[in-house]
This record gives structure tokens, sequence and C-alpha cells, in this order.
């Protein structure tokens, strides 16, 4: 009986079923692989900046912790607003602003 090598665990099937869509995967694992590059370069600089890996693993490639990060929910994908949110919220705090200096 043979057994079926990957070339990558976790899958990217699974990976898939956790970000929705393939850029989406691409854009966070390699933004995570960048922190964890960060966080093993300032090391012995003491600066604790960038969080560390989130799962024991024996890859020692920063892309393959990433992966098992996101394979693991350590690592969750954040939808940020919208610029029309963005505007709306900009526009809300100077009028609160606003408001409050013509109390004072």
């Amino acid at each position: 009986m043979t057994d079926r090598h990957t070339m990558m665990e976790p899958r990217v099937e699974n990976l898939l079923d956790r970000t929705g869509s393939k850029f989406t995967l691409v854009a966070l694992a390699s933004r995570r692989a960048r922190d964890i590059n960060s966080y093993y370069s300032q090391l012995g600089d003491g600066l604790g900046v960038v969080a560390p890996p989130q799962v024991t693993s024996k890859a020692s490639k920063s892309l393959s912790i990433a992966f098992e990060e996101i394979a693991a929910d350590k690592i969750v994908k954040v939808d940020l607003p919208s610029a029309d949110e963005l505007a709306a919220a900009e526009a809300q705090a100077s009028a609160d602003a606003a408001a409050a200096a013509s109390t004072d």
C-alpha cells in the first residue's frame, strides 16, 4: 500500500476554507510570514514588537509556519472598513470635536 504524500501540510484546500479565497490566503500568509521573519530578526535585540509564532512547528520556513497558524485558526482575516465607512467615521469625529470645542 502506497502512502500518498502531499507537498504541503496543511493542505491548500483546508486553508481556502478558512480564508474564503486564494487571494486572501496569499495576502494573509505572506503578511504573517513577514511578521515571523521580523520576529526572528529582532529576537536578539529584546524589542518584542512582533508576536512570536503562535503554533509549535517543525517547519523552518516562515511561510509554512504562517500556513500552520491559519490552519489552527490562530491567524484570521479581519475585514477593514470601506472608504465610505471611514469617511463617515471621520465626519462624525469632526462633528464631535466641534461640539466639544463649542461647549468649552
